[in-house]
């Protein structure tokens, strides 16, 4: 039975929150969700999210031989950075990217490492049929944070998933960038790579960014999208699979909420302590 089909689906629609909301906020979120589905407290979740100006960096990137120059390239376009916890390397948030996360649990059976990550691109798949856009799963190499589940049309990506795993939850993780340039987006992270870099062999290999192959769904289909369009395809789609409900943070999950929040500024504090 494909992971899509739950009894009910609990729904977080957080993307309307604005500049207030936090990145790491987000994180420690889909954390203690993960870790009340893991535990039956709570059934499957779908997250959506959108954060302003933004990037999320991934533990690798606070490795570059010269991380500062690197994120004075994102202070100086107006970006926030934080890093997040779950897998992938740096990209791009603004109020052109939807994110969303799908929450499942392992607690009846252990999901393997491409059942959520297949489970998301198909889901993406019934949301953006009513648009007409068709699109390929597959690795775009000169993409940032490239993975085997880009998504992609002609070559172009407009989204990438990552997971994290806890407690017996598994979140699968997508950012997909709705409408705004693909391009200006490749070149922040171009140029975050090539300050961080300046020429030098790390013992990581960090993507040799191409701006050209990043686009956002309004580029792709000539038509235009907006989140809030996005958001709505996303509903309907999950209305397609189960019931869907909102039910607000339990006090247990509000405490554990704090835990992980505290854990999440303790990793960001740390990554960027040498600075």
């Amino acid at each position: 039975m494909s992971l899509l089909n739950q009894p009910l689906w609990r729904v977080f629609d957080q993307s309307t929150l604005g500049d207030g909301f936090d990145g790491r906020q987000s994180f420690a979120l889909d954390d203690t969700l993960c870790e009340s589905v893991g535990s039956g407290a709570s059934p499957s979740v779908a997250r959506l999210w959108v954060h302003q100006s933004t990037v999320m960096l991934g533990i690798q990137d606070t490795r570059l031989p010269h991380l500062k120059n690197a994120l004075d390239v994102l202070d100086q376009a107006g970006f926030n950075y934080i890093v997040r916890n779950s897998g992938g390397l740096a990209v791009v948030l603004d109020e052109g990217v939807l994110n969303l996360s799908l929450i499942f649990s392992e607690k009846e059976r252990q999901l393997s490492i491409d059942e959520p990550f297949q489970a998301m691109a198909d889901f993406i798949k019934n949301v953006l049929d009513p648009f007409q856009i068709r699109f390929e799963t597959g690795e775009i190499t000169r993409s940032y944070c490239p993975g085997r589940y880009d998504l992609s049309t002609g070559g172009r990506k407009f989204a990438g998933i990552s997971q994290r795993r806890v407690r017996n939850g598994v979140a699968v993780q997508i950012y997909l960038c709705v409408s705004g340039s693909g391009t200006q987006r490749g070149d922040l992270i171009r140029s975050f790579y090539r300050e961080g870099l300046q020429g030098e062999a790390a013992r990581f290999s960090y993507p040799d960014v191409d701006p050209t192959v990043m686009a956002s769904l309004e580029e792709i289909s000539g038509s235009e999208l907006t989140v809030a369009g996005a958001a709505s395809a996303v509903i309907r789609a999950l209305q397609s699979t189960g019931k869907i409900v909102s039910i607000s943070l339990s006090d247990k999950e509000s405490r554990l909420f704090g835990a992980y929040y505290e854990r999440m500024i303790r990793r960001n504090d740390k990554a960027f302590e040498n600075l």
